[in-house]
C-alpha cells in the first residue's frame, strides 16, 4: 500500500485530460521523436511511413526500428508508441497580446 502522503497526491485518469489535450491538438509531424531501439532522435517527418498494412507503421530513419503504429477501424482508435523511447512537442506560440 502506498505512502499516505502518496494516497494525497493520487488522482484518478480523469485529471490527465487536460495536459493530454494540449499533446493532441498539435502537428505530431513536427514533434522530435526518440528511437528506442537505437536512440537516434529526429522529426516525425522525416521517419519512413508505411501506410499500406492493416496499420499505419512509422519507422526510425536510422535504424528501421518500428517507432509508433496508428490504426482507426470499427473497434476505434488505437496508437502504440512502443518503439518510441520519447516524444518532444514544441508548443505553438502564444497569440501575443498586441492589438
Amino acid at each position: 500500500m502506498p505512502a499516505p502522503e502518496a494516497q494525497d497526491r493520487r488522482l484518478d485518469g480523469n485529471a490527465a485530460a487536460g495536459p493530454l489535450a494540449e499533446l493532441f491538438t498539435v502537428d505530431l509531424t513536427a514533434a522530435m521523436a526518440t528511437c528506442a531501439g537505437c536512440g537516434s532522435t529526429a522529426p516525425l517527418a522525416a521517419h519512413v511511413l508505411y501506410a499500406d498494412a492493416p496499420a499505419m507503421v512509422v519507422r526510425c530513419p536510422s535504424c528501421t526500428y518500428v517507432v509508433l503504429r496508428f490504426a482507426a477501424d470499427g473497434a476505434g482508435l488505437r496508437l502504440d508508441l512502443t518503439g518510441a523511447r520519447l516524444i518532444t512537442v514544441t508548443p505553438p506560440a502564444e497569440p501575443s497580446a498586441a492589438g
